[in-house]
């Protein structure tokens, strides 16, 4: 008799990783869970052996070699086969899916994940722990700069709307004076145990206390400005610190500039994106500057000195005798500064040598005798 063949019934590829054997693993299930609308028992149990084996490096080597036949009733048929029922906790399925297959068992974590978001419960132990307070949103923002304050740094005010520590409570969600004493229901924990009964069995699964929320505390009095979550709208203004060298589209990180957390939990950052204003004079190349002067054809062929206009200020620029149109001049050091080092870009000059248009007789004749 033909193995089954775990790929196909999962969808996978016989090269796909292990993160994504479980992604069509946890897919699967939804779709075929019994309880669900449209649901399959004969699939999900299919679904859930071809995952006993593939989810497991080690049996899915096995299988790869001798395939799904191997070792008598196989890798995930029999009664100890995922669809066998039960009753006890998670520690007991994983226990009875793992045993009866010689060892080739679920990882426990993958299974309180995949069957917690089927049955919409929480398989307990470390990710039943009682609820934390959220830390708060990383928003973004742009702010936009004129070319030389992109160059040489500034620093701006901004005024931005978001969650703010409620300035009532101090962010603890009680009105002041209020008593906060410890959540009659669940002691504490955050969590309560509960006995559901599913196609599976009986099972024991620790859910979030309904009447504290997961966090173990009862507040007498919420607050009457925050109504008890601990934050506030309101704008608040930001000075900014653009560092010099910045450019076009980079991104600035101020840690802990963010919204509020809940109830005293950490603020979240501000991304601050820069647009720079283009500058009518110079254009950037990186931490290079460029910009084009104009000399006339005596100059490019007797050579001559010029003043070049930098962002750093005017300097004198030596064009040597023979200077040919779109020849490109170097002045170090005068472009951008180097972004968090130190040193500063250069300055590229390209002169363009202007011809002439209108020659006199004695011009076109002194020009024929140089040539």
């Amino acid at each position: 008799m033909a193995g089954k063949d775990y790929y196909s019934i999962l969808g996978v590829d016989k090269n796909a990783s292990q993160e994504e054997i479980k992604k069509a693993f946890r897919k699967k299930a939804h779709q075929y869970h019994p309880d669900k609308q449209g649901g399959d028992e004969a699939k999900f149990k299919e679904v859930s052996e071809a995952y006993k084996v593939l989810g497991t490096p080690e049996k899915r080597k096995q299988y790869d070699q001798f395939g799904s036949t191997f070792n008598g009733a196989g890798f995930g048929g029999g009664q100890g086969g995922a669809g066998a029922g039960f009753g006890g906790n998670w520690q007991d399925f994983a226990r009875q899916a793992g045993g009866a297959g010689g060892g080739m068992g679920f990882d426990f974590d993958d299974l309180g994940d995949i069957f917690g978001d089927i049955f919409g419960f929480s398989s307990g132990g470390a990710r039943g722990r009682r609820r934390q307070p959220k830390q708060g949103r990383d928003i973004q923002a742009q702010l936009e700069v004129d070319f030389m304050e992109s160059v040489f740094g500034t620093e701006k005010d901004v005024e931005l709307e978001k969650n703010v520590v409620c300035d009532n409570c101090n962010g603890q969600g009680a009105e002041p004076g209020s008593k906060v004493s410890t959540c009659p229901s669940c002691g504490g924990s955050g969590q309560v145990e509960q006995t559901q009964n599913t196609f599976l069995g009986a099972m024991r699964t620790v859910t979030v206390c309904p009447e504290c929320r997961g966090e173990g505390k009862k507040i007498e009095q919420p607050c009457k400005k925050c109504n008890g979550s601990g934050t506030i709208r309101e704008k608040e203004k930001i000075t900014i610190k653009i560092p010099a060298g910045v450019s076009e589209g980079q991104q600035i990180r101020l840690s802990g500039k963010g919204e509020a957390g809940e109830k005293g939990a950490p603020a979240g950052d501000l991304y601050v994106i820069v647009k720079v204003k283009p500058s009518s004079k110079f254009e950037r190349q990186g931490d290079d500057i460029l910009t084009k002067e104009k000399i006339s054809f005596k100059q490019a062929a007797l050579g001559d000195k010029i003043d070049v206009e930098t962002i750093h200020g005017q300097v004198k620029l030596k064009i040597p005798a023979g200077t040919q149109t779109g020849k490109v001049f170097k002045l170090r050091g005068k472009g951008v500064p180097h972004l968090g080092r130190g040193g500063y870009g250069d300055h590229l000059v390209e002169v363009v040598v202007e011809t002439p248009t209108r020659l006199s007789k004695k011009q076109k004749k002194a020009l024929e005798e140089l040539e």
